[in-house]
């Protein structure tokens, strides 16, 4: 099971890199997790450089792929070549992004009929491109989940968690990154925001 984290020159280190700590708490065979960019190596918003382990068109073959934000988002969406490289299908994957990244998604026609979260600066190009945004730190659809705020990225990584490998393995997780004296409380929010998105085979016991 492989999940491609899409990671672009500007990235924002929280999106992609929380995501990545929480997914890799999973130990099962066939598992993976891999940052996915368009060239060899990226640099953050900060100046921190990544290698790439995976390339966008390993990424395509992904069983469920997250589209990280940054800086030059809204230079992604316009370089047609690296777009087409997107090829992105919710009938076969899960797919999620975070902030700018549900820019990324609207403009694949991902989102068309589709509500969707982002973070406060991306909000008025995702509302141009024709997708009503919600007020909300996470929403999901079937096979297409958005969230808002760099620090939603752990929702996305419990909702990928709990979808192929069960919502008590999301709880490890969380639980594992999770504040020490609020371990609880933190696990339980996140949960209460992933479980109403998820399939009733695999949601929270009540």
């Amino acid at each position: 099971m492989h999940t491609a984290i899409l990671t672009f020159e500007g990235f924002n280190e929280l999106d992609s890199l929380i995501a990545l700590g929480i997914l890799n708490r999973i130990k099962q065979p066939g598992w993976r997790v891999s940052i996915a960019c368009p060239s060899p190596s990226v640099r953050s918003m900060n100046g921190v450089v990544v290698e790439r382990q995976a390339t966008l068109e390993e990424a395509a073959a992904a069983d469920a792929v997250i589209v990280g934000s940054g800086l030059q988002t809204r230079e992604v969406v316009a370089d047609a070549a690296l777009m087409a490289r997107l090829r992105l299908d919710p009938a076969r994957q899960l797919i999620g992004a975070q902030c700018s990244g549900t820019l990324v998604l609207a403009k694949l026609g991902l989102l068309d009929g589709v509500s969707a979260c982002t973070d406060l600066t991306t909000r008025p190009w995702v509302q141009e491109a024709g997708v009503s945004v919600l007020d909300r730190p996470f929403f999901a659809r079937d096979n297409i989940a958005t969230a808002g705020g760099c620090l939603a990225s752990q929702y996305l990584a419990a909702w990928v968690i709990a979808r192929f490998a069960g919502v008590e393995a999301a709880r490890g997780a969380l639980h594992y990154v999770a504040p020490v004296g609020e371990k609880e409380t933190y696990v339980s929010r996140a949960l209460d925001n992933v479980a109403p998105y998820l399939p009733s085979r695999v949601a929270t016991p009540a």
